[in-house]
């Protein structure tokens, strides 16, 4: 009786260590399976508001032997908001507007030199995507182009007239979103707003004031620095 019970329970161990290493052989050869789960992202929605100073700017034209006009547009305090939507984590569209509120002392000969200092408010309406290099901290890089219109309203305070012209423009801007919260950021800014043929001739500089004198314009390019803050809505 002994006998048999011994050698039930080595087939039993047999039997067991066989089935052990087939399943053994078996996990060592079948394929492991591994899953990528992805982070989820939700298109969220940025309010900005912006504060720069912007740089004086040349334009001049000369348009004949006898009659041209040059001076500067001046800088100052530029003020401005932009609603952005995030598309991706690293891009966005926004649309933005800018202001600007300056004079413009002006040279200009027709029948003899003159001179006058212009009033010029420059409004911009920009449409542009931003580019974002995420740092993996609360940093946050871009770059980003626009285009759209500059309107502009010039009055001479020496006859009191005044006019106003809606020309095309564009800007470039780099900056960094540094993120204090969750929701709230601050923002350090430099770029380039430029209005297309926006300043001269018969529009705006000449006898007179705006509204007289040739026909001929001059592009200027507007640098400006400076920063404000975002707004995530939706996080």
């Amino acid at each position: 009786m002994k006998i048999k019970t011994l050698v039930f329970l080595a087939f039993l161990i047999s039997c067991s260590y066989k089935y052990s290493g087939a399943t053994e052989k078996d996990t060592q050869q079948r394929p492991q399976r591994v899953v990528v789960v992805h982070e989820s992202f939700t298109p969220q929605l940025r309010v900005n508001g912006y504060t720069f100073y912007a740089f004086d700017d040349r334009v001049d034209s000369y348009y004949s032997s006898t009659e041209y006009f040059n001076g500067k547009i001046k800088g100052g305090f530029q003020w401005g908001t932009g609603l952005e939507y995030m598309l991706a984590p690293v891009q966005s569209v926004e649309l933005s507007y800018l202001r600007l509120d300056t004079d413009a002392p002006m040279e200009y000969y027709k029948n003899g030199i003159q001179y006058s200092v212009f009033d010029v408010a420059t409004n911009y309406i920009l449409l542009g995507s931003n580019r974002y290099f995420p740092t993996g901290g609360n940093v946050e890089p871009y770059a980003g182009l626009q285009v759209g219109v500059g309107i502009l309203n010039v009055t001479n305070p020496d006859t009191g007239r005044s006019d106003n012209a809606t020309k095309f423009a564009w800007g470039a801007k780099a900056g960094l979103n540094i993120w204090v919260s969750d929701q709230v950021g601050l923002k350090i800014q430099t770029g380039l707003n430029s209005v297309v043929q926006a300043a001269g001739g018969s529009f705006y500089f000449g006898p007179g004031g705006p509204g007289a004198g040739v026909n001929t314009y001059s592009t200027f390019y507007q640098f400006y620095i400076g920063g404000g803050l975002t707004f995530s809505i939706g996080n």
